[in-house]
């Protein structure tokens, strides 16, 4: 059977993010987002655990959606999906005429299905073409990335986005290989990268290539935008008792969330002032204290889990 496929999809902390939102999704009629659905495996175990929730699962890639639409056949009659971006959830909900909801799931960074379709061009593991983009109708590509933007914002995404420090080194090496020949394919910038990182360096760390495709898909698909977005929408959109879970893969989505969380959960009065009003009184609560991460089983049984970090957040009151 294909790799990649919903009969091989495992979702990253499964059952640890169904016993976290199921608590908020008790009650008949309860909506779940799930803003990034892929494969649908969150989906289906969630309406599976809450038989009385509705779902509105929302992702860019139609690909994506159409395995999920497959993957949640046995429970149609509680699913909506919605091709869409997760920054545009207000635009999903006033759609799906829901004004607020109980509970609300995002799974950043790839699905499998992006991962082991290697037509996709996401895997710097095997020779691909230079795509990268999560919704295949966007215009913009990694190639067109690698082979036309200037160096120093070349050097500027592989420093932000990637946390490169070898960017200098890797954008020369790029620069002068494109001027000899197009890149078109994933193989030949692997090389070109790991040429350029020293021998010493390459000996932890992962793969020499994984931080420059890292910057070059979240630089393709605009990630780190999207999220900042999502964040502050997915906290509004949520009712008293709602939950929202995140899973981050990488340290700039998970301090983006970490930030928003801490902010949302503290209250807005001086730390001096004895007694906080209610109008400056925090409408969150921090559900995980840090980051939960995958235990040892389950990274060995699925090591695309061992970089996930979960937070959950909830609504404690209505907004002032």
């Amino acid at each position: 059977m294909a790799a990649g496929t919903p009969a091989t999809h495992v979702p990253v902390l499964c059952a640890r993010v169904v016993e976290l939102l199921a608590v908020s999704l008790q009650a008949p009629g309860a909506i779940y987002v799930d803003c990034t659905l892929g494969l649908g495996g969150h989906a289906l175990a969630v309406l599976q655990a809450c038989p009385g929730a509705r779902l509105i699962g929302i992702d860019r890639d139609t690909d994506a959606l159409d395995e999920a639409r497959r993957r949640l056949a046995p429970v149609a009659d509680r699913v909506e999906l919605y091709q869409a971006i997760y920054h545009e959830l207000p635009e999903v909900l006033a759609e799906a005429g829901v004004p607020k909801v109980s509970a609300i799931l995002a799974d950043l960074g790839l699905s499998s299905l992006q991962i082991d379709r290697r037509e996709r061009g996401f895997a710097y593991s095997v020779d691909a073409p230079l795509d990268m983009r999560m919704d295949a109708s966007e215009a913009l590509t990694a190639a067109q990335i690698v082979n036309t933007w200037p160096a120093p914002r070349l050097v500027e995404i592989l420093r932000r986005f990637g946390e490169e420090r070898f960017a200098d080194r890797i954008v020369r090496a790029i620069i002068a290989e494109r001027e000899r020949e197009p890149f078109d394919s994933s193989a030949r910038l692997v090389t070109v990268i790991s040429s350029s990182i020293p021998v010493a360096a390459q000996i932890t760390g992962g793969h020499p290539a994984k931080r420059t495709f890292q910057a070059l898909r979240i630089a393709v698909n605009g990630e780190l935008d999207s999220l900042a977005g999502l964040l502050p929408e997915a906290l509004d959109a949520l009712a008293p008792g709602g939950r929202f879970a995140v899973l981050a893969y990488h340290s700039l989505e998970d301090r983006a969330v970490k930030t928003a969380f801490r902010e949302a959960s503290t209250d807005r009065a001086p730390r001096d002032m004895p007694l906080v009003p209610e109008a400056l009184q925090a409408r969150f609560r921090l559900v995980t204290r840090g980051a939960e991460r995958p235990g040892e089983a389950e990274q060995e049984e699925n090591p695309r889990a061992a970089s996930a970090r979960l937070r959950v957040i909830e609504r404690t009151r209505e907004a002032a």
